[in-house]
């Protein structure tokens, strides 16, 4: 019996033949891909519009939290968060950024979207831990020595900063050293080193210059404390000459190894 021919050979290998892709998956398994890349466009779509499209994924509430002195509406305000567009859109690196630079009293937010219609602003204020008189108001000091906010009424048990810086002399030459915001940074240093019991009477830490920096103390006291450098010392020598000599009037520990009392 003769075998196939030539013609018949190649047709069987053309039956056989066809693009590689089919004849590795099949006509079933290439339809159910298909149709899966088909159903994975339809929902990327959908989720495009669900997202920037539709109204249900809106900004409708912005709320605040972490306010003590500022308001929520302040905030909000400030915030500007375009209220009605898109959640997923909203710029919160830009809305952090305007809160800061609008309301400086604000040390720290944090922007989030509260999925499925909110923003939220958690906020936190500086702290004053000195106040600067001018003229008839007062500027606030935070413990990073930033001048943050103008006041009518200082706050409660914040003490004044007095610069009292000559022209001339030693004064003269620290501020063209340091400068003031050096000078303030450096009475905020010593503000966060006095002692607790300290702190609680302090009513004016004056700066005349660098070195040079003194507390002045409910019932008339005076402390000479020098400059920010070994606070921890020099609070713990305070406290010890304070109890040593509990009717002194005035106190130094500028070198808080050779400290000083006198007065009665």
């Amino acid at each position: 019996m003769a075998g196939p021919t030539t013609a018949e050979r190649g047709e069987r290998q053309q039956e056989s033949s066809g693009p590689p892709l089919v004849r590795r998956l099949g006509p079933r398994r290439l339809r159910l891909i298909i149709v899966l890349a088909l159903a994975a466009l339809v929902l990327g779509a959908a989720a495009v519009w669900l997202l920037y499209g539709s109204q249900w994924l809106r900004v409708e509430k912005v709320s605040v939290s972490g306010t003590k002195v500022l308001t929520p509406e302040q905030v909000r305000e400030a915030a500007d968060v375009p209220v009605g567009g898109p959640l997923v859109s909203v710029d919160t690196d830009a809305i952090e950024a305007r809160l800061r630079r609008k309301l400086p009293r604000i040390d720290a937010v944090d922007v989030v979207r509260s999925w499925p219609h909110g923003i939220g602003l958690k906020v936190t204020e500086r702290s004053p831990v000195l106040v600067e008189k001018k003229g008839g108001n007062f500027i606030e000091v935070d413990d990073e020595g930033v001048r943050f906010a103008t006041v009518s009424t200082p706050p409660k048990s914040v003490p004044t900063l007095e610069l009292t810086l000559s022209p001339s002399g030693s004064s003269a030459a620290g501020l063209r050293r340091f400068g003031e915001d050096r000078l303030v940074r450096e009475a905020v240093r010593v503000a966060d080193g006095i002692p607790a019991a300290v702190a609680r009477v302090t009513q004016v830490v004056k700066v005349r210059s660098y070195d040079d920096i003194s507390l002045e103390l409910s019932g008339g006291r005076t402390v000479a404390w020098g400059s920010g450098d070994k606070g921890a010392a020099k609070a713990r020598t305070l406290t010890a000459l304070m109890k040593a000599a509990p009717g002194a009037r005035y106190f130094d520990v500028s070198v808080p190894t050779a400290p000083a009392s006198a007065g009665s």
